[in-house]
C-alpha cells in the first residue's frame, strides 16, 4: 500500500512550498545551518558532490525504506553518500520484519511531499521513523536534501540528536 498522497504530488512549481516547510522544521530545530542553492540539474548527490565539490563523505542521502507487512511500513534513513544502506540487515531488523526494500519513488513522494533527488530529513512526518547512520554523526556538519532539486542544507549533525523521531543507530549502513 502506498501512503495516501495529497491532492497532488508535489511538482517543481511547488519547490517554494516545500522549502519554507523544510526551512521551518529545521528553524524550529534551533540549530545552526546554511542554505545552499544549486542548479536543479545537479541535485542528485554524485553530481552535486562534483559540480559543488562538496566532499560525499559529509554528504548525507535521506532515503525512505518500506518493511513488507501488512499493512506497510515506513522509514526514513540517513547514510554518507560513501555507504550504502543496509536494508536487508540493520533496517530490516530495526522495523522487525522479514523482509525491507527501498520505497518506490511514488510512495516516497506520496509520503514526504518532497521532490525527487531533493527528500531531506527535515520536515518529515511526526509519524515516521529517522534513522541516522553513526557515520553521518562523526562529521561536525553534512549538507542533505533541502526538500527540492534546487536547495541543499548544510547543517550541523547535533540537528540530528534533537528530533524526536530521530535514532542514531551504528551500523546502519556499510562501505
Amino acid at each position: 500500500m502506498i501512503p495516501p498522497a495529497a491532492d497532488h504530488p508535489p511538482t517543481p512549481d511547488d519547490a517554494e512550498a516545500i522549502e519554507q516547510r523544510v526551512l521551518a522544521a529545521v528553524d524550529a530545530l534551533g540549530v545552526a545551518y546554511e542554505v545552499v542553492r544549486i542548479d536543479p540539474a545537479f541535485s542528485a548527490t554524485a553530481a552535486f558532490c562534483e559540480r559543488y565539490g562538496h566532499p560525499p563523505e559529509a554528504t548525507g542521502n535521506c532515503i525512505v525504506v518500506v518493511a513488507k507487512s501488512d499493512p506497510p511500513r515506513y522509514a526514513a534513513c540517513v547514510v554518507q553518500a560513501t555507504q550504502r544502506l543496509d536494508v536487508n540487515g540493520t533496517v530490516r531488523r530495526l522495523l522487525g520484519v522479514r523482509k525491507a526494500s527501498f520505497a518506490p519513488a511514488n510512495a516516497t513522494v506520496a509520503l514526504t511531499g518532497m521532490l525527487p533527488d531533493g527528500v531531506t530529513p527535515f520536515g518529515l512526518p511526526d509519524d515516521l521513523p529517522l534513522y541516522v547512520d553513526a557515520g553521518v554523526m562523526a562529521h561536525d556538519r553534512v549538507i542533505v536534501g533541502g526538500g527540492s532539486r534546487s536547495l541543499k542544507l548544510l547543517v550541523v549533525t547535533d540537528a540530528f540528536r534533537r528530533m524526536p523521531a530521530a535514532t542514531v543507530v551504528d551500523g546502519l549502513a556499510r562501505a
